[in-house]
């Protein structure tokens, strides 16, 4: 295997030139920056999940040494933030601190400013809320039932929004057999390296404040602090250092930068908040949350004829991004299959729990993970080979581009390809031999296969479009920026990657210039896998627009036409002519000066521009998974892994295969592990690391990927998003192999996570075991 370290162009094995910093603890994470002198914020949390709020005793507080300031929702002085305008309604806006009622374990009361963090942290132990109880909504079913507890009185509901198809007419007209189900995509946490936190510096720009924050939208959050704030946006100066992890849940804007943001004007002092780790599972936002009730009608011979789906989502206390995200479900609910009817109904709905908000996927995974568990279900009920039965149903290549019923404008896909390339890696057909011997030979340690076949929506939302520059300098170095912000995945190697192929000079010469607003004047950030194909494509086409223009510098300098010049690794020269050549240095120098104009205008080698592809593209894989599962205890024992996802042309195949193997970790362990759960009064049961499972290296397989190119037609370079691939294929294919390898015994199907207690009940009440 060839790795290249410099000189490389696109498609090519590059080690991440960032991760030398990443590695020894070099770079600096907003806890780790230095602020001397800096203020501590310490917030007040509510211990109860739903409760009236009476008064808040602050006086011992203020009292105490080190104490700067104490603050409630009436001395804080910032409005409440409104959920999704024109999506949640008005009545269910969130105040910065808690007014008149507190909504979930973890709704900030208070928030205290000390020297350090030992004074805050004393203080804030003597503030004492005054909460009466009120019951508790949770789960899918209660927050709909007649006569419910409201979170939000002035609401009269507790449906944060809903839509849907409507009713279809003849959905299963020509159906032989219809296939019911329930499922449960269980709400998850983000568990990030690094939690939540900030620094706050008052002053600047202008009296405004700047804002180190560790987050993938730097552009989301000056805009969400600024209307906080009340603030012009460039009076808000946002940067993102290096991020611990984001996963979605740091693509959120955090009400705790506002109030921390707040503290510091009112003070004129800088204030800093480190999260703690069980702070952390109260307070970041969760993911998933979704009930399913499913219907799926097909022929005797397994030809889908129809789709009904009916999904809750449980979008917390406070409705946010939550609460669109079965719409993203709604839109993918097609997945790679002709099916020609689909009737969808969703409601999001507030509960007494933390907010729900992306999480790797978002919307998508969970699309998936429904079809692909009826489809198995399907197969069994018809006994048809589960990979036989997709492929009956496979969109065919030929259909493409088109839209889907549910209005998702598919770009292209091969999904057999993936298919068969996965059945051919994994030997299924022996694997398929195997479980049959030893189900025959009664082997208490049950042999599970289980496939996920998938397409996902990348840069959705309306997030197919980014802003990126490429300027030369007279040194000989090179700056490209993108609106998008990197938290791990390499931008710093495929934006110069990307460059260096257009500008045909070393990546080393090449500067990213990434997550600053005074820098970068406008960006979406870093989710919904779009960073390649919309902030690499930016910065491609700037990079093509500089060597226009150098090359406009180098025909006035050398007195030859435009036509004439060409790029080399040389510089810029006349084709055809060896001797005459303009390096980009000297190209950068007569920009600056001048000299490399007829007019003599002045100006920087610098190209900026927006691009957009104009829609979101659509990758696509399968995954298949082979697992063990002891009869006698429940144990799951994941033994095999096998993916092959297709993100259109690849770029780097080494950031491709981390990214693969980053988001196959996450789904396996939603499938096996992960579990946010809440007793019937709302309180927390999974809120620190004790309680809550994660998997380590040890808990998993090896991970065979690989992957297909179809390249997209949408942008320059032909890609598509790999982000969260991994995530999306990964999750059914391992909850497909638990079950499957119970089927024989009577058990149908299992919610996640599938853990040795959950697995050993389904097994213990089947007559069969």
């Amino acid at each position: 295997m060839s790795i290249t370290t410099q000189g490389s162009y696109l498609g090519n094995r590059v080690l991440r030139t960032e991760d030398r910093e990443l590695i020894t603890g070099a770079g600096d994470y907003t806890a780790d920056l230095p602020h001397p002198g800096a203020y501590h914020a310490v917030f007040i949390r509510s211990p109860i999940a739903h409760g009236t709020l009476g008064a808040i005793d602050v006086d011992e507080a203020r009292a105490l040494p080190g104490v700067e300031a104490v603050h409630t929702f009436d001395t804080l002085g910032l409005p409440p933030r409104a959920g999704l305008p024109g999506v949640v309604p008005d009545t269910m806006s969130r105040p910065h601190l808690a007014h008149g009622k507190v909504r979930f374990v973890g709704d900030i009361v208070a928030v205290i400013i000390a020297r350090t963090a030992a004074q805050a942290q004393d203080a804030a132990e003597a503030v004492v809320p005054d909460i009466e109880p009120l019951p508790a909504v949770t789960g899918y079913e209660a927050p709909l039932a007649d006569g419910a507890g409201l979170l939000f009185d002035d609401a009269g509901t507790n449906v944060a929004a809903a839509g849907g198809t409507g009713e279809i007419e003849g959905l299963f007209d020509g159906a032989d057999h219809v296939v019911r189900a329930t499922f449960v995509n269980q709400r998850i946490a983000g568990v990030p390296m690094e939690p939540n936190g900030c620094v706050a510096v008052p002053g600047e720009p202008g009296g405004g404040v700047t804002m180190w924050l560790p987050t993938q939208t730097p552009h989301g959050a000056q805009a969400a602090l600024a209307g906080d704030l009340g603030l012009e946006p460039d009076l808000v100066r946002v940067i993102a250092p290096r991020v611990g992890g984001g996963f979605g849940p740091k693509a959120f804007e955090y009400i705790e930068w506002s109030i921390v943001a707040r503290a510091a004007l009112l003070l004129g002092h800088p204030v800093r908040w480190t999260e703690t780790r069980s702070e952390n599972m109260l307070a970041m936002v969760h993911g998933r949350a979704q009930r399913q009730d499913v219907e799926l009608g097909l022929t005797r011979e397994g030809r889908i004829v129809g789709l009904r789906a009916g999904v809750v989502g449980d979008v917390g206390a406070y409705p946010m991004i939550g609460t669109i995200l079965p719409t993203l479900t709604h839109l993918m609910s097609q997945g790679v299959y002709d099916i020609p009817k689909i009737e969808f109904s969703w409601r999001s709905v507030a509960t007494n729990t933390t907010p729900v908000g992306a999480y790797r996927g978002a919307g998508r995974p969970e699309a998936t993970q429904m079809l692909e568990r009826v489809l198995d279900i399907a197969a069994d009920e018809l006994d048809l080979d589960p990979t036989e039965l997709r492929r009956l149903n496979f969109i065919p290549p030929e259909s493409f581009p088109m839209t889907t019923v549910t209005g998702a404008p598919y770009d292209n896909g091969e999904y057999a390809r993936t298919l068969d390339a996965a059945i051919e890696a994994a030997g299924y057909r022996e694997l398929c031999e195997q479980q049959r011997a030893r189900r025959a030979a009664g082997d208490r340690s049950l042999l599970g296969i289980g496939v996920g076949c998938y397409v996902e929506v990348t840069a959705p939302l309306g997030l197919d479009g980014e802003w990126g520059s490429a300027q030369a300098h007279p040194d000989g170095g090179f700056t490209v920026s993108a609106g998008t912000s990197a938290h791990g995945q390499g931008h710093e190697t495929a934006f110069a990657q990307v460059a260096s192929a257009v500008l045909k000079v070393p990546m080393e010469k090449i500067r990213l210039v990434q997550s600053d607003t005074a820098q970068v004047p406008r960006g979406a950030g870093t989710l919904g896998s779009r960073s390649l194909q919309t902030g690499g494509s930016a910065i491609h086409s700037a990079s093509g627009e500089l060597v226009n223009r150098a090359r406009e510098i180098a025909a006035h300098l050398l007195e030859a036409s435009v036509d004439d010049i060409e790029l080399t690794e040389q510089g810029l020269g006349v084709r055809g002519v060896a001797d005459r050549v303009v390096t980009w240095a000297q190209a950068a120098a007569a920009a600056e000066d001048g000299s490399g104009r007829a007019d003599g205008a002045a100006a920087a080698l610098r190209e900026e521009l927006d691009f957009t592809q104009g829609q979101s593209s659509f990758p696509f894989g399968t995954h298949i998974a082979v697992v063990e599962v002891d009869a006698d205890t429940g144990r799951v024992s994941l033994l095999r892994h096998v993916a092959v996802d297709d993100c259109g042309k690849i770029l780097n195949p080494m950031l491709v295969e981390g990214q693969q193997h980053g988001g196959i970790a996450q789904g396996i362990s939603q499938a096996l592990f992960e579990n946010v759960g809440y007793d019937d009064d709302g309180n927390p049961t999974s809120g620190n690391l004790a309680s809550y499972t994660i998997p380590s290296a040890a808990d998993l397989c090896g991970f065979e990927a690989s992957t297909t190119e179809t390249p997209t037609h949408l942008n320059p370079l032909g890609a598509k998003g790999i982000g969260e691939s991994g995530t999306i294929g990964s999750t059914p294919a391992v909850h497909n192999a638990v079950v499957d390898a119970l089927s024989h015994l009577g058990v149908r199907h299992v919610d996640m996570p599938l853990t040795p207690q959950n697995v050993w009940r389904a097994l213990s009440t089947t007559t069969t075991a």
